[in-house]
């Protein structure tokens, strides 16, 4: 499963996890919600999806931004 970052404009934790995944060498889709998908597409793949972002990365549901801190600490990716 390729890497996904669901976001939508105007939203400072969605640019900040592009910005952390991009300063990692992460490759992503980005799905922009309300630009070619739309909220129903979002809560196909994430049900309780409240906020965005929503990423999932290698397979892995990881969560919103404060998660996708976690998963990177977790998977020794903190020093780039």
């Amino acid at each position: 499963m390729k890497n996904i970052v669901w976001t939508k404009y105007n939203c400072i934790y969605c640019e900040k996890a592009k910005a952390v995944l991009k300063s990692k060498g992460v490759p992503f889709e980005e799905r922009v919600v309300g630009d070619g998908w739309t909220k129903v597409d979002l809560l196909d793949m994430v049900p309780e999806a409240k906020t965005v972002p929503q990423i999932f990365l290698w397979g892995d549901y990881v969560g919103g931004y404060s998660d996708l801190e976690n998963y990177i600490e977790e998977h020794g990716m903190s020093n780039g």
